[in-house]
């Protein structure tokens, strides 16, 4: 498994010609999210800041956080960027923010309960967070879509509940991780840190009009207790 600041270059390849961004995900982020124009936004995992220009197009101020340095200058270009490792928040100050979201990215970290403790440690009481991943059902191991002798397409669900578990995916020359977790293992972890689930929205895959029943993306809001 590559670190992911040798994964840059993968990444940005990845996502180009890739229309899902800006057709599925970020809407989808949008919507569960709601940002308010002069409001104040940190972007964890930002990657090249395309979601960072969604928020400042919708009025808001975007920061970014990036570990990989080539990724944080393109994100540069539509807010500050802080270059760093999450879960570690520890050079964005205490309630110095209105609000913070991540966009596919919590499925590549290994624990969530310093992440939503380091989230509500820098963003206002009352502030908000808006998480999208890779929905849980999508990402437990040997789980995928099997096809019937009849053409129907199924879900084998595979290990739900090995929470922890991982599974890897080619990236050119490495390989990239993805920590399983299921949605209550989620859900429960942010209320321990305080956030108060406010919105849950499940999208199916968005090419694939034979799984339209199976779940690909879930998206949740939540806010900050006071």
């Amino acid at each position: 498994m590559a670190s992911w600041t040798r994964l840059g270059d993968w990444w940005q390849a990845e996502l180009a010609g890739d229309d899902s961004y800006e057709e599925i995900v970020t809407p989808l982020l949008l919507e569960v999210m709601r940002p308010e124009p002069g409001h104040t936004y940190l972007d964890l995992g930002c990657g090249d800041g395309r979601v960072m220009e969604s928020v400042v197009a919708a009025g808001g101020i975007a920061i970014g956080l990036e570990l990989v340095p080539e990724l944080a200058s393109l994100a540069g270009r539509h807010g500050p960027v802080v270059v760093g490792r999450l879960p570690n928040l520890h050079s964005i100050k205490a309630d110095s923010v209105d609000g913070a979201l991540m966009v596919l990215v919590v499925e590549h970290l290994k624990e969530t309960d310093a992440l939503f403790a380091e989230v509500a440690r820098v963003v206002r009481t009352g502030g908000m967070f808006a998480l999208v991943i890779n929905h849980p059902t999508w990402t437990a191991p040997e789980s995928t879509p099997i096809t019937d002798e009849d053409g129907e397409v199924l879900w084998r669900p595979g290990g739900y509940f090995e929470s922890g578990g991982s599974s890897e995916v080619r990236a050119g020359e490495h390989t990239v991780t993805f920590f399983h977790r299921t949605v209550a293992d989620l859900l429960n972890a942010a209320a321990d840190a305080g956030w108060a689930l406010e919105k849950v929205v499940e999208r199916p895959h968005h090419e694939l009009v034979d799984q339209v029943g199976i779940p690909r993306l879930m998206a949740c809001r939540w806010s900050l207790i006071p």
